[in-house]
This record gives C-alpha cells, sequence and structure tokens, in this order.
C-alpha cells in the first residue's frame, strides 16, 4: 500500500508546519470544504494518505485519529451561493488564506494551490495529498466533514441521491436534476445547472 511521508515536513521542523486541502471542487452540489492540519514536530502515522485513496471507514477513524493527535486543525465550510458569487478556484484560495492566517505556523503547505499569506512562507504541492502527511489529514478531515454534510443533504432531498454521489454530477444526479429541478445548494454557475435554468428559460 502507498503511503504519505513526511519530507516536507522534515524539512521544516520543528517549526510548526500548517497542511491545506480542499473537498468538493467538481460538484454541482453542496459546499466546498477547506481544513488545515498542524502536527507535532516528527509526527508519523503510515495510515494517513491521500483521503480519496481510502475506503469510507477508515477515513472515518483517521478523522478522529487526526483531530486528536494535531496541534491545531481548523475546518472551513463554504457555501453554494459563496461559490457562485467569486468562482471556485477563488472560493478555495480564499478558504487556503483564511487558514493559514488563522493557525499558528509560519510553513505553509497546500495541495498545489498558489496564495500568498503575509509573513508566511507558502509551498504548493502537486498531488501534495500523496506526499505530505499533513495535507493528507486536512483531505481527509475535508472529505469527511463534506460527506456528513452532503448525507445530511439526502435525507432532506433522498431524490438526488446525494449519500451516494456527494454532488458529483452522476448519471442518477443529472437524472434528478430533470425530474425534480435545481435546489438551492446546487451551483448555479456550473455547466449542467446553467443549461437546465437555460432550458427552463427558453420553454
Amino acid at each position: 500500500m502507498k503511503k504519505t511521508t513526511n519530507e516536507y515536513e522534515h524539512k521544516y521542523w520543528p517549526e510548526a508546519v500548517i497542511g491545506i486541502d480542499e473537498a468538493g471542487r467538481g460538484p454541482l452540489a453542496g459546499p466546498l470544504v477547506v481544513a488545515g492540519v498542524i502536527f507535532p514536530s516528527g509526527y508519523e502515522n503510515e495510515d494517513i494518505y491521500d483521503s480519496k485513496g481510502l475506503s469510507e471507514k477508515r477515513r472515518e477513524e483517521l478523522f478522529e485519529i487526526i483531530k486528536e493527535d494535531a496541534l491545531e486543525y481548523e475546518i472551513i465550510i463554504i457555501s453554494s451561493e459563496e461559490i457562485d458569487k467569486v468562482n471556485i478556484l477563488n472560493a478555495t484560495k480564499n478558504g487556503m488564506f483564511e487558514i493559514g492566517k488563522a493557525l499558528n505556523g509560519n510553513i505553509v503547505l497546500t495541495d498545489a494551490v498558489d496564495i500568498k499569506i503575509n509573513n508566511k512562507i507558502v509551498i504548493p504541492i502537486v498531488k501534495g495529498d500523496q506526499k505530505s502527511i499533513s495535507i493528507a489529514a486536512a483531505s481527509i478531515l475535508a472529505k469527511v466533514t463534506r460527506d456528513n454534510i452532503m448525507k445530511k443533504y439526502h435525507l432532506k432531498y433522498p431524490e438526488y441521491g446525494f449519500d451516494k454521489n456527494k454532488g458529483y454530477p452522476t448519471k442518477k444526479h443529472l437524472e434528478a436534476l430533470e425530474k425534480y429541478g435545481v435546489l438551492d445548494i446546487h451551483r448555479k454557475t456550473y455547466g449542467p445547472i446553467v443549461k437546465l435554468n437555460q432550458l427552463k428559460l427558453d420553454l
């Protein structure tokens, strides 16, 4: 099994290193969730890896372990309205900026997103959630938080299958959109939603 290393952290420890990642840039519905984690210097846990490479059960177990082991962590939820207002890239950058500013570390590792934070060194790492334990941990916090939000939306809107698709444009989700329409939690600037709303106007 692949495992995440802490080689990036090792370059800067014992300084506090913040790892930041997000979940939910691609879905048509629901929020974007951004998380940040600072581990103690020298921290190791070979089970922490890119959240997409773990089972749901393992992610949920690690979610609790990360919160317990982290010196600090922060989770920010950005609504679909905010995403529509500023676009998904800016929403991601704004969330990462807020976390980088809020947590007490001067070294910030992000999953391939370049941001500027006064008096802090920001290092964007491509596939960071597979190369940095702090970014991988942040990816787990973000994904589990977002999945739980989408499961709650499923109880409110069961026709859309949010418990399974988590808001991503699966066949079932797209069919439900056509049949039942666009919800307030849908991202109105995303292609399939724009198209559906346009069709409605043309009728």
